[in-house]
């Protein structure tokens, strides 16, 4: 069995499973939201294919990234904006 890896959620270190998604560890984090739209909605995955973007979050600096489509990395840092 892989042992647990830690990111950090907006700053906040939470322990997830080796090749588990960005979005996955948001969700069991209990973030239900993980950006807001132009106009100011709440957004949160929709396709789970990376066609959407509506997953997009600020990965290790990088914003816009797709969370249902890059797999989590040890230390890696991920930004929400929390809404």
């Amino acid at each position: 069995m892989d042992e647990a890896i830690t990111i950090y959620i907006d700053g906040n270190p939470v322990s997830v499973k080796p090749g588990v998604v960005v979005a996955v560890a948001l969700a069991q984090a209990g973030i239900e939201h993980f950006h807001r739209s132009p106009k100011g909605h709440l957004r949160a995955p929709l396709c789970g294919m990376g066609t959407c973007f509506e997953c997009a979050v600020t990965i290790d600096g990088k914003p816009h990234q797709r969370s249902c489509q890059t797999q989590c990395r040890s230390g890696m840092r991920v930004e929400t904006e929390n809404a």
